[in-house]
């Protein structure tokens, strides 16, 4: 058995490079099933890459549906939760953690930031917003890449009241509506499976406190979305419409007002006839005349 595991096909040996050359002659080479550091070791690493491959197309429904989105997305909640991955993909890129604890926050940032220029573009005066947010997104990765380490954990230790800020807007909205929207059952529930199996391999490969907690918020806040999203499955928006008081109108009484009205009949002229043959401006025999004496 040693003799075949030892001369597998090349494809099979790649795995060498994800989970060290220990691990690998351990569990591959040598078949020792009993080793256990080795194997939660060999998973977190296959539910890192899992999750980094996930995390480069969960928002590609989103992105798609970017037009159409109302109420579900906010440009203010994506850009935080962006500039949440950036701070984390900065601090575990300069601490030198594993590729595969922190991939997804790279995809997840990208998809996030196209996603909120989507949905400015089509909102009214586009065209102003998408240079000021595309300028700040800019700006943050650039000044994130250059800060100190101590100043990178500082921030670290902020992404958890980003990550609260950004998911309580549309919590909030998603149960004023009674609707969660265009919000895509698959980017919810691969960002719960991604979370749990983050808080495993985190502990695994990294056991940073500040990241773990990060990721257990995310947990607690993709899961009462998730609850909103099977509550509210089905149910679209509910828009309340304007109370309008009916004028009740009576037949009878308007036939009424309208046998009140007398019909229109021409009025006599009051102008004074003028007796047959005589002009106008000749005086009437025996009408009293006046005359002024002239001095």
């Amino acid at each position: 058995m040693t003799t075949l595991t030892q001369n597998l096909p090349p494809v099979v040996r790649t795995w060498r490079s994800v989970v060290g050359e220990k691990c690998y002659t351990s569990l591959v080479e040598n078949l020792n099933f009993e080793d256990i550091e080795c194997i939660k070791y060999s998973i977190s690493k296959g539910l890192g890459l899992a999750i980094v491959v996930g995390g480069s197309i969960v928002k590609v429904p989103q992105l798609l549906l970017s037009e159409r989105v109302q109420h579900a997305a906010f440009p203010p909640a994506y850009i935080m939760e962006t500039l949440s991955y950036a701070i984390t993909l900065a601090y575990s890129f300069r601490n030198e953690f594993p590729f595969s604890t922190y991939g997804e926050n790279l995809f997840l940032a990208i998809q996030n930031a196209l996603i909120t220029l989507l949905i400015t573009f089509f909102s009214p005066n586009a065209t102003g917003k998408i240079t000021l947010i595309s300028a700040a997104l800019t700006g943050a990765v650039s000044t994130l890449y250059s800060l100190p380490k101590d100043t990178l954990s500082v921030l670290q230790v902020a992404t958890l009241p980003l990550s609260l800020f950004s998911k309580l807007p549309q919590i909030a909205s998603n149960y004023q509506a009674g609707s969660t929207g265009q919000l895509s059952a698959f980017a919810v529930i691969s960002q719960v499976l991604g979370c749990a199996a983050r808080l495993f391999t985190t502990s695994q490969e990294v056991g940073d406190s500040v990241v773990l907690t990060g990721f257990a918020l995310a947990l607690v806040l993709n899961l009462v979305l998730g609850a909103q999203l099977w509550m509210y499955w089905g149910k679209t928006e509910q828009v309340k419409a304007p109370v309008s008081v009916p004028v009740p109108v009576i037949v009878e009484d308007l036939v009424k007002e309208e046998q009140k009205v007398p019909a229109y009949e021409p009025k006599p002229s009051s102008r004074p006839q003028t007796p047959s043959g005589s002009r106008p401006g000749t005086p009437t025999p025996g009408a009293r005349k006046w005359a002024r004496k002239l001095d």
